[in-house]
């Protein structure tokens, strides 16, 4: 009489075993798409280099006594700000317009994750567009200082506060709006033309010019470029960003959730 041995059954794994990425892995991964592609080294390559020409221009032609460090630090924010939405609406909508959603969504099933990833990356990528701005300002007044130029480093702590506000408000509601629309050209001018458009019939239309003070992002992120904001400059800004961060956000967050991966 033979016996015939039957190998024992293997359970099956359970999906709970199966560990998923942290919110700090998946944002990693974030960071490193921001270079992964052509057009997100070159962006980030070219806001580097736009900070440094402008610093270099006020060595050659700013008056002596204005080549400080407040006077480098501020004027070298301005095109990052410029530039920070676009690499924002890059890396969100990058997913489908490289056709890796499917892939990405596929490891990750729960979409909130990622997208908290991304807006967590362009946080750290607007932190350290400001590191930047520092090191770029400390250059141009070590230069000016060198050279006969006032070279004074004076400079008040709330500025460093209200540049941080500003380019992070500036890179997430350039993710805003590539939520939304989930479309790399579409995003860059609905960004671009729709707060220009409302800046310019604020100015012309008179009923729209007390409103305009308080949606303008134009207006209402100027005072963050002093270091006295009042509580009312604050409450502008604030509402400006519910319009044009928030809402956007959370329906484009909404139709992100939805859209079906194909």
């Amino acid at each position: 009489m033979t016996t015939t041995a039957t190998p024992p059954a293997v359970a099956p794994r359970r999906r709970s075993d199966v560990r998923r990425p942290s919110l700090l892995r998946l944002t990693g991964v974030e960071l490193r798409k921001l270079v992964d592609t052509r057009a997100g080294l070159w962006l980030l390559i070219t806001i580097g280099l736009s900070a440094a020409v402008i610093a270099v221009v006020q060595l050659i032609w700013t008056p002596d006594a204005e080549q400080t460090f407040a006077n480098f630090f501020l004027p070298s924010m301005l095109p990052i700000g410029l530039l920070l939405p676009v690499l924002g609406i890059l890396s969100v909508t990058g997913e489908w317009s490289q056709r890796t959603a499917l892939t990405t969504y596929a490891l990750v099933p729960r979409r909130g994750r990622v997208v908290a990833a991304k807006l967590a990356a362009m946080v750290l990528a607007a932190l350290a567009s400001v590191l930047v701005s520092l090191g770029v300002a400390a250059v141009g007044t070590l230069v000016a200082g060198a050279t006969g130029g006032a070279g004074t480093w004076r400079f008040e702590a709330s500025l460093l506060l209200h540049a941080v506000v500003l380019q992070v408000a500036n890179v997430l509601m350039g993710a805003a709006f590539g939520l939304l629309l989930l479309n790399t050209p579409l995003a860059i001018v609905g960004f671009l033309l729709l707060p220009t458009l409302w800046t310019i019939l604020g100015g012309m239309i008179r009923p729209l010019r007390e409103p305009a003070g308080w949606l303008d992002t134009g207006r209402t992120m100027e005072p963050l470029l002093t270091p006295d904001v009042t509580a009312d400059q604050w409450a502008r800004f604030a509402v400006s960003l519910l319009v044009w961060l928030v809402v956007p956000l959370v329906a484009g967050l909404v139709r992100t959730l939805r859209r079906e991966v194909s």
